[in-house]
Order: structure tokens, then sequence, then C-alpha cells
């Protein structure tokens, strides 16, 4: 009986944290959308699943290394949401693997795509020449994004979570100078207080934080 007991104590205490967890990291943690998301959905399921049937483990332990691994978690979002080298260093970030209907092959083999994926992912978006593609990038998630020839609408985002995409912005000509500019004109106090900046055909389009 007292086994049984602490197994369901352990499960409440597994979903309580479950629950809270995709609370505090927001429900993207349910699609990984980055290494690290992923990262954290394996690790917490092997500490529920792996701790609920050890009979050495209490209760006791098992929320304090819930709690821990929680904490962890928060420190590495905090960090990455705030320092745009950090983020680059946990997530990564896209590779441009096609320019101008030319494919960087050393950027595909690093990033492990073989031709027959890339074709594979081409195809997928309706496209069957590389010529005709002007921009493609590998996201972190293994999508492809592609900006073809002809598009009237150049969606870029220029910048994410008050941090500068500087591929992005080689990519557009300008420099982190004039975004600087262009942010305050739109009235904004800095690149800090922008969650979302998108270059729109030519255009600076600025989502700010609540309350900006």
């Amino acid at each position: 009986m007292l086994i049984s007991t602490s197994l369901i104590a352990k499960l409440v205490v597994g979903i309580v944290f479950l629950i809270v967890h995709i609370n505090l990291f927001g429900k993207s943690n349910l699609a990984p959308t980055s290494p690290m998301d992923q990262i954290q959905n394996y690790v917490l399921g092997a500490i529920v699943g792996g701790v609920i049937y050890n009979e050495q483990i209490t209760v006791l332990n098992f929320f304090f290394v819930l709690v821990t691994w929680t904490l962890l978690c928060m420190i590495i979002k905090f960090a990455k949401d705030h320092n745009r080298t950090v983020k680059g260093i946990i997530d990564g970030k896209p590779q441009v693997i096609i320019t101008d209907g030319r494919i960087d092959v050393e950027r595909c083999m690093k990033s492990g795509i073989s031709a027959s994926d890339l074709m594979l992912k081409l195809r997928a978006q309706g496209i069957y020449e590389i010529s005709k593609v002007k921009k493609a990038y590998f996201e972190q998630n293994g999508q492809l994004t592609v900006i073809s020839y002809g598009e009237d609408t150049l969606r870029l985002p220029v910048i994410a979570d008050g941090q500068v995409d500087a591929d992005v912005l080689d990519a557009i000509h300008h420099d982190e100078d004039w975004l600087e500019r262009q942010v305050k004109e739109q009235g904004f106090k800095g690149l800090g207080s922008v969650y979302l900046g998108e270059y729109i055909s030519g255009k600076l389009e600025l989502t700010g934080y609540a309350g900006q």
C-alpha cells in the first residue's frame, strides 16, 4: 500500500509540473521550434517517467528535481531572450542555403541536407527548379523557408524579441545604425522595445511589447 501511495503521489506531482511547465514556457514546446525545446521535452519526460517507478527516490526528492529542472529551463530561456549570442549558441540560426538560384553546397552538407532532401523540401512548396529560388533558409526546426523570384511581397523578420538578425539586415542591404534610426523614428525607445520587426516590400513594420 505504501508503494502504491508513493507512486500515485509522484504521478500527481509529475502531472502538475507538466502543466506548470507548459504554462511557464508556452504551448510552443508541445510542437518544438528549436532543438532546445525538443531537449526540454525529452528530459522532462525522462525525469517523470524514470522516477515514478523508482522506489528509492522519494516524492520530496522527485519534487526538488523537477523544481531544479524548471529553474534551469527558466534561466536558459531568459538568457536566450536577452542575448543574441547565447540564443545563437543554444538554438542556432537559420542557414541560407540557396541564394539567387545557386546552392551553397558546403552549408547544405554541414546542415546534413542531401540533394534529394533539398529537392523534396522544395517540391513540397511547389518549386521544381533551383533557378526560381531567390533565397532559401534552412530553419532551426528543420523546415525550409523559400523566397521565389516574382513574389510581390518580401517579408523578412529583421527584429525578433528585441534582437536583430544580422543576416537579414545584410540581405536587405542595411546596417544596424539604419535600423536604430528607423525604430526611433517610429516612436520606439530602442531595439529592445520591439517585439517583432518585419521588412515588407521595402518598408519596416514594427510591433512593440505591451505598453509600447
